[in-house]
């Protein structure tokens, strides 16, 4: 299916092929793939010059079957309704295959934050929130909101700043919003989270050696050739982490082109130039290449689209020398390239579970705000005394003796961000084995990506149940 194609009816298509390989009871197929509620808004922000310039945007809140809804809020020319749909039906599923207690739901606002100051994206961004408190889109039970792409931690905590000053005296206000920075009520570890969870991802994969020697590869992540696709937040952080894990990065691409180097690039060093000049282009050592898209088809053992959606197609499909896909992104791979990719038997490790460590984090900060606890203040201190009191009866049995800096490493508790990791790698993890199976047990008839899907409806399918609204 090309570019062209609607993405809901892309994210639609794929639903309806998971959906009919499982039995459901008349009509809730239908109640988990269709929208609950859509906010379609249109309001006015003063320029910084005085004129007066009317903003789209729009909430969607696709599915009420657990409480709040879940989903970013993104910053993009590109959105538009149908966009807005399909990615909260993506977060509904993302968060039932990681089995994070929420609905999908996404926001948008149809600007180029390139074309704005500082200041007018804060009035932007406050008014958005107003719009959607004055009409119950938004609250630490209702709705939660998050980074997407256009978007951080900044604009978060405007959101949260305003959501707080319209609700004087919620006691859970902080809770209304995650990805705020940490000292605003964020957590440790969310900023990295998404790319953090690609890696897990990745490198469990690759771990198999029953999956890899049918594409050829051997087991690891050492000396794997990786492509990346949007070195934004997501892309940086995978690159980084697959780089750490003994991979080697050798093109980046991002909208203004790309660079290849067979041999590998430095990722922290292009970063860093891309900081410095605007551009991944003409970063020493490395090859040009003014089209963008032409990265995506250079020979690599696994690519990661870590950009928007739509950027691997049926054009473009037959061409991708990758074994693996490793989504980034949200509706990287329109579904008649998935079809084709399938064909080819190439590994397509599905977004709905590759980039769910963003909302896997969301909701440990989620859950951090209601507590109104930090993660780890309660243990650390213990953990760190049980551990000591076992190096001593070890050093006692063996006649060992270790040094005062040797203990203090060996005993040190875990704090918010151990804590974080963990939680996120053992996510990740139990859902790449869970989703494998299904699609074991379904050989020819799914890849991952159905598999994903038919895991999602099957668990979506039994709140319904518990609530009693369909047998």
């Amino acid at each position: 299916m090309s570019g062209s194609i609607p993405f809901l009816k892309q994210v639609n298509r794929a639903f309806d092929e998971a959906a009919a390989l499982i039995e459901l009871p008349n009509g809730l197929a239908r109640q988990i793939r269709e929208a609950n509620s859509v906010y379609q808004i249109s309001f006015p922000v003063a320029r910084d010059n005085g004129n007066i310039e009317v903003i789209d945007a729009w909430r969607c809140e696709h599915s009420h079957h657990r409480l709040p809804s879940k989903g970013g809020i993104r910053f993009s020319m590109l959105v538009n309704e149908d966009e807005i749909r399909a990615l909260a039906a993506l977060m509904t599923f993302k968060c039932a295959v990681v089995d994070v207690p929420f609905g999908g739901a996404k926001g948008g606002i149809k600007i180029d934050r390139r074309e704005y100051s500082d200041a007018e994206l804060e009035r932007i961004t406050r008014r958005y929130t107003y719009e959607l408190a004055s009409k119950s889109f938004i609250g630490p039970g209702i709705d939660v909101p998050a980074p997407d792409y256009g978007t951080g931690s900044r604009e978060m905590g405007w959101i949260m700043s305003t959501y707080r000053a319209l609700c004087t005296g919620e006691l859970n206000a902080e809770a209304c919003v995650t990805g705020k920075p940490v000292g605003g009520g964020g957590i440790r570890g969310r900023t990295e989270a998404t790319g953090r969870g690609v890696f897990f991802g990745v490198r469990e994969a690759c771990g198999i050696k029953e999956d890899m020697k049918p594409l050829g590869l051997s087991t690891g992540l050492a000396d794997k050739r990786v492509i990346v696709q949007g070195l934004g937040n997501v892309g940086s952080h995978t690159a980084r982490f697959l780089a750490q894990g003994g991979a080697s990065i050798v093109a980046v691409a991002e909208y203004e082109g790309a660079v290849h180097n067979p041999s590998g690039l430095d990722v922290e060093a292009l970063i860093e130039h891309r900081r410095e000049t605007g551009s991944v282009l003409d970063f020493p050592g490395a090859t040009n290449l003014s089209v963008s898209a032409e990265a995506l088809e250079l020979d690599c053992d696994i690519l990661v689209p870590a950009a928007l959606e739509n950027q691997i197609t049926a054009d473009n499909a037959p061409r991708i020398q990758a074994r693996i896909i490793a989504e980034g992104a949200n509706g990287p791979t329109t579904a008649d390239a998935s079809a084709i990719l399938r064909e080819r038997g190439v590994m397509v490790l599905p977004d709905m579970y590759l980039n769910a460590g963003g909302v896997t984090v969301s909701y440990f900060e989620w859950a951090k705000n209601l507590s109104h606890i930090r993660f780890g203040r309660m243990q650390k201190r213990a953990e760190q005394e049980s551990h000591r009191r076992l190096l001593d009866a070890v050093e006692k049995a063996s006649g060992a003796q270790f040094s005062d800096l040797e203990k203090d490493d060996l005993t040190q508790g875990s704090g918010e961000e151990q804590l974080v990791n963990s939680g996120l790698e053992e996510t990740m993890l139990g859902a790449y084995h869970e989703i494998r199976e299904i699609q074991k047990n379904f050989g020819d008839k799914a890849d991952l990506r159905i598999a994903a899907l038919v895991s999602a409806i099957q668990k979506i399918a039994v709140t319904y149940r518990q609530l009693g609204i369909f047998p």
